[in-house]
């Protein structure tokens, strides 16, 4: 497996890891699972606030809906299939951006 093959994976991990921590810790503190239904509150702080928190919890709220739907709704492979590369084309650009922040900041070598 080749450096960018290795880098590109590791970051498609971290990316879902940390979507899944994020989505997971909203839902202890909340008692109630993370949405994209955080922003249809109008303007307010509190829908500013979750923005950041959607973009980097994304990857698992897409994964999680989209299990569910498949089997409760029965929805079609070609539907599970194209939320499954876009959860984790997403999961990779926000992984990546965690790792380069980590660079940036000399936690990572």
């Amino acid at each position: 497996m080749s450096p960018d093959a290795l880098n590109s994976l590791f970051s498609l991990l971290i990316g879902f890891a940390v979507a899944g921590a994020l989505a997971s810790g909203y839902q202890a503190l909340a008692a109630r699972p993370a949405g994209f239904g955080l922003l249809g509150q109008g303007v307010a702080p509190k829908t500013f606030a979750a923005v950041p928190f959607l973009v980097f919890a994304a990857p698992f709220i897409i994964m999680r809906n989209t299990l569910r739907g498949a089997r409760i709704e029965r929805r079609r492979f070609e539907f599970v299939m194209m939320a499954t590369v876009l959860a984790g084309f997403w999961s990779l650009m926000s992984g990546t951006f965690l790792l380069m922040t980590l660079r940036a900041a000399g936690l990572l070598a």
